[in-house]
């Protein structure tokens, strides 16, 4: 098992960055490839961004590419999801989750899951 903590959420302006990091515990965090959700108020979870164990194959959902980078530091047992040129519509709660042995794609069944970091985006 593993657990998650996410960190690095906050209020920004529009065009501006913010950087979260989500922080495993144990010692088998590469085993696990990773993901960042969001979720905005009155809507579904939707995926964000994906890493596989290796940190070598990365997948983004269309309205991040460009703009988002996720990445992971295996020995620091930590994966980051760097948001640059932020809008309002990115807005949201965003999770960090973890599949064992999986890919990093969207369609991972995720079965870990972090508590959250708020991330607000004013116009």
């Amino acid at each position: 098992q593993v657990a998650l903590v996410e960190s690095g959420g906050g209020l920004v302006q529009a065009g501006g960055s913010l950087r979260l990091s989500c922080a495993a515990s144990g010692r088998t965090f590469s085993r696990y490839a990773m993901g960042w959700f969001r979720q905005a108020p009155g809507k579904e979870r939707e995926f964000v961004a994906g890493i596989n164990r290796s940190g070598s194959s990365t997948s983004y959902a269309d309205s991040v590419k460009g703009r988002f980078i996720i990445s992971r530091e295996n020995t620091k047992n930590t994966v980051y999801l760097q948001m640059n040129s932020l809008k309002v519509e990115d807005t949201a709660v965003y999770y960090c989750a973890a599949r064992i042995w999986g890919l990093g794609r969207e369609t991972d069944p995720f079965d870990y899951w972090g508590q959250g970091t708020q991330v607000t985006v004013s116009s």
